[in-house]
């Protein structure tokens, strides 16, 4: 097993169990405590496990959120490939909303520059980066910058969303599942996403299969409300099921 496929199924068992035993690790995974503990402590800095005496627990047991730097560097391979697909959901032309994320931020580098296309976003590093493009205008939704995700949230941008109506609005999130729909640590984001998707003709969710089956402490979407769910192929068929009987249409990358 190559270290990253090892690293992986750790995540995995801490998101499933609650968290991890260092000595319980080596002994399944057959290699070194040192081994181990080196890996949890490479996750702890991708922003997705913390360390704690004898092991590791998941982020989202602690309420925590990676900042922006962290969450990037964490399965970038899939979110390239979800980025690529996403790109079959762009129209021609007329308005698409980016939400922040680094997912999106992916979509974002790959929006073709021959079609005339307004793009909203409430992310500051992306507007930066669409704002030169041919052919993009774009518009960026104001309020309080978080410095977490440097997301613009609150009244100023819920009250623009309001005024707005894109045909496809792409989606971040730190959640999806069937139970408890779509989440995100923070209330001011939630209220944010969730004025985004009453402002879209169509919603298109992108989440890495990390994402699935992981709930955190604000709803701001049902699953029927969405369109259509790009994720990888890490996400078992069964679950894909799961998923799409609620609403979406669901896409492995």
């Amino acid at each position: 097993m190559y270290a990253e496929e090892r690293q992986q199924h750790i995540v995995t068992l801490a998101r499933t169990h609650g968290r991890v035993d260092v000595n319980e690790l080596a002994t399944e995974l057959e290699v070194t405590s040192e081994t181990v503990r080196r890996d949890l402590t490479i996750l702890e800095r991708q922003g997705v496990l913390r360390r704690v005496h004898g092991g590791a627990i998941p982020v989202e047991r602690l309420g925590f959120e990676p900042a922006l730097a962290a969450r990037d560097g964490v399965m970038t391979g899939e979110k390239e490939r979800i980025a690529k697909a996403a790109l079959a959901e762009v129209p021609a032309e007329g308005a698409i909303l980016l939400d922040a994320g680094t997912t999106t931020a992916r979509l974002a580098d790959l929006l073709p520059s021959d079609r005339p296309l307004t793009v909203v976003t409430n992310a500051l590093p992306m507007a930066l980066g669409l704002a030169s493009r041919p052919n993009l205008t774009v518009l960026v939704l104001g309020g309080r910058v978080r410095g977490r995700t440097l997301a613009a949230v609150d009244t100023w941008a819920t009250d623009a969303l309001a005024a707005t109506f894109v045909d496809v609005a792409f989606l971040a999130t730190n959640g999806v599942s069937v139970r408890r729909g779509l989440t995100t640590p923070d209330h001011a984001e939630a209220a944010t996403k969730r004025a985004m998707i009453a402002s879209a003709s169509r919603v298109v969710l992108l989440a890495d299969h990390t994402k699935v089956g992981v709930d955190h402490l604000a709803r701001f979407g049902e699953l029927e409300q969405v369109d259509t769910l790009i994720t990888d192929t890490g996400l078992d068929e069964r679950t894909a099921g799961e998923l799409e009987a609620a609403g979406p249409r669901v896409v492995r990358a």
